[in-house]
């Protein structure tokens, strides 16, 4: 099986002390709909469980679930944990996130920002490009 059949390996993940969930996993449910091979490792998690089940995982793409405002915050703390993992795969972002706060996302390292309303189909695209699937 060569790689561009593997599925996308995604892991999911509520990081902090939001608990609003319904969303992530509804994503879940849309990304396994498409093809990949999706685990939501939950919610009320740290920036470590999330980056330890990454590797465990073998996971191409980390997506992060954010409703209560902790995103600067909370990514900051991933890209770090991120970083001293060695693990160099994307990491995406969704929720209510304002955006003025796009470009410090971005800078940070976050490869893809969606927010309420985003069509599911441009999620998978840009999963499938961001894992050089496209």
């Amino acid at each position: 099986m060569s790689p561009e059949e593997k599925p996308i390996k995604v892991i999911l993940a509520k990081i902090g002390l939001d608990g609003h969930d319904r969303a992530i996993n509804m994503i879940a449910m849309w990304l396994r709909d498409a093809g990949m091979e999706v685990v939501y490792i939950g919610r009320f998690l740290t920036e470590e469980e999330v980056a330890v089940a990454a590797v465990q995982e073998a996971a191409e793409i980390i997506g992060l679930s954010f409703l209560c405002g902790e995103h600067l915050f909370q990514v900051a703390k991933m890209v770090q944990k991120m970083n001293e993992e060695n693990l160099q795969i994307p990491l995406i972002v969704g929720g209510i996130i304002a955006e003025r706060d796009f470009p410090k996302l971005k800078e940070m390292g976050v490869s893809a920002i969606f927010t309420p309303g985003t069509p599911m189909e441009q999620i998978v695209q840009e999963v499938k490009k961001l894992c050089s699937r496209e």
